[in-house]
């Protein structure tokens, strides 16, 4: 986690245009890196210079246990390298969604989110801390079977000031983001499911993004997958204020807009909340 303090409104950059990818993700990682890297081209090529991926972008199973085989080490494997060399290569920050990393027991992996800079350099890495279940009707989900919980918060620094990283069912708990300090960004790469996203997904992103007063960037899974789960979509961008800058509902494609540092200075000096807060 970067101990910095988050950019002054005169050091960072006024104005820096982000982008969220939405994916339909397939059981076949290959396809998947492929439409991943279309979908960065297509983002960079618009002006964004950070891009974020959804969770699972790389491989979504039939099954909870099937992303065990394609589990990589840290910092070795074709996944990490396809997010790095992208980064690289397109000249511009890769928020990589999230990867199945290599956990300390064998039926478990780490879902993890991996940060690279415009130089292809990896800036920081964030283990997705809470844990989906939920069951209701058809739908059964456990993500603690398959998946060891991280432990700690993370940021990074951008040149437009500080990101907060969390990932999906993250969103529900504001206490972790009120530990990531004075974010002028924070993202949440998803694949959140048809019911639970139709039903509180678009309320908590806003919420989020009003309390903590900084722009929300979210990647979602979005439509029908091949193995036959149906996720809510609606990546978007969401400002300070808790207005929708931009969205996109369902199927494949990039969400994009502004960081404005200016729209943050001016929320927090018309409605000093962070200020006022008495329990910190």
């Amino acid at each position: 986690m970067s101990d910095q303090h988050a950019h002054s409104p005169s050091e960072a950059a006024s104005s820096t245009r982000v982008a969220a990818l939405q994916m339909v993700t397939t059981p076949d990682r290959e396809r998947n890196l492929a439409e991943a890297e279309r979908l960065i081209a297509e983002a960079a090529a618009d002006g964004a210079q950070l891009v974020l991926l959804p969770e699972y972008f790389c491989f979504m199973g039939f099954k909870d246990t099937d992303k065990l085989s394609i589990r990589e080490a840290y910092r070795d494997g074709p996944i990490q390298r396809f997010l790095a060399d992208a980064a690289r290569r397109h000249g511009v920050w890769v928020i990589g969604g999230t990867l199945p990393l290599t956990a300390p027991e064998p039926e478990r992996v780490l879902n993890t989110t991996l940060v690279f800079d415009p130089q292809g350099n990896e800036a920081a890495r964030y283990d997705k801390i809470h844990l989906f279940s939920f069951e209701k009707g058809a739908e059964s989900f456990n993500e603690a079977r398959t998946i060891r919980p991280g432990d700690s918060v993370t940021t990074f620094e951008a040149p437009f000031g500080r990101v907060g990283l969390s990932v999906c069912y993250d969103l529900r708990f504001p206490e972790l983001y009120r530990k990531l300090g004075d974010c002028a960004l924070i993202v949440v790469p998803s694949a959140f499911t048809y019911t639970t996203g139709r039903a509180h997904w678009e309320t908590l992103l806003r919420a989020r993004a009003v309390e903590n007063q900084c722009y929300v960037l979210a990647a979602a899974q979005g439509g029908t997958h091949e193995t036959g789960r149906r996720t809510w979509g609606h990546s978007m961008l969401i400002d300070p204020w808790g207005e929708i800058v931009s969205v996109r509902e369902e199927g494949a494609g990039v969400v994009a807009g502004n960081i404005e540092r200016a729209r943050i200075d001016e929320v927090r000096a018309s409605l000093p909340a962070l200020r006022h807060r008495v329990l910190a």
